[in-house]
Order: structure tokens, then C-alpha cells, then sequence
């Protein structure tokens, strides 16, 4: 038990934990601003050209008991919106870390030029040319 409680503790001040519960309570913060541009904006619009609000449709089923089927269109719309925000923001922050990557790569050679064969493709590390097996300088590393 005493291992539990020493690798929950770990857990728990990791850093991690706190970027979660930060984006939990932003996306909480989101979904409200979603709910509302479906609810407020995009339902009365629908209900222009259909002549109905889907938060308005039910069903009274025994009496008193009302299936509100409505709210859960609206919850789908809701759901649909969302995921299609987080896809366009995720598709950006992808495609900009790709072209950074990609940037990266260009800026970092990994090989180097034979100056005896002129060989270009001898890795950087390499003290002889794996073509020629002339001796090459070392060159230093930053770092």
C-alpha cells in the first residue's frame, strides 16, 4: 500500500497532471461557448428555414413523463461542432509543427563532404571517408 500511495504521489506532481486539469477546465470553458452558438444562434437559424427549434421537440409519453429528443439533436450538433473545431485545431498545430520539423531538417546537415573524393554523403561523426578511407578532420560539436 505504501508503494500505491508513493507512486500516486509521483504521479500526482508530475507536471502532466496539471496541463490535464488545465485543459479540462479550459474545455469546459469551450463546451459552454459551443452550447450556447448552437443553441442561441445556429437552432434559431435551423428553425428559419425548418419553422421549428429542435430544443422544442418532444414527446409526452404516460402522462407526465416527456421524451425531450430535441435537446439531444442539439446535444449531437453540439458534439459535431466540437469535434470539428478541435479537428481544424489540430490539423493546424500539425501542419504547423510539420513545416518547423521540416525547417529543422533543412537547417541541421547531417552529413558532410569528402574534401579528398568528394563523396557528400559521409555522416558528420565520421573520422574517414567510408569511400576513399582518407582521414578527415573532426569538427567540433555545439553544444
Amino acid at each position: 500500500m505504501k508503494s500505491f500511495m508513493k507512486e500516486f504521489k509521483e504521479f500526482i506532481s508530475r507536471g502532466n497532471v496539471m496541463d490535464m486539469a488545465v485543459g479540462i477546465m479550459i474545455g469546459g470553458a469551450f463546451t459552454a461557448i459551443v452550447t450556447s452558438l448552437v443553441e442561441d444562434i445556429i437552432s434559431p437559424i435551423l428553425g428559419l428555414f425548418g419553422g421549428l427549434n429542435f430544443d422544442k421537440l418532444s414527446v409526452t409519453l404516460l402522462g407526465e413523463v416527456t421524451l425531450n429528443y430535441g435537446k439531444f439533436i442539439t446535444a449531437v450538433i453540439n458534439f459535431l461542432i466540437m469535434a470539428f473545431i478541435l479537428f481544424s485545431i489540430i490539423k493546424a498545430m500539425n501542419t504547423a509543427a510539420g513545416k518547423l520539423k521540416k525547417e529543422e531538417e533543412e537547417a541541421a546537415p547531417t552529413t558532410k563532404m569528402c574534401p579528398y573524393c568528394r563523396s557528400e554523403d559521409v555522416p558528420l561523426e565520421a573520422t574517414r571517408c567510408p569511400h576513399c578511407t582518407s582521414q578527415l578532420e573532426t569538427q567540433q560539436q555545439a553544444g
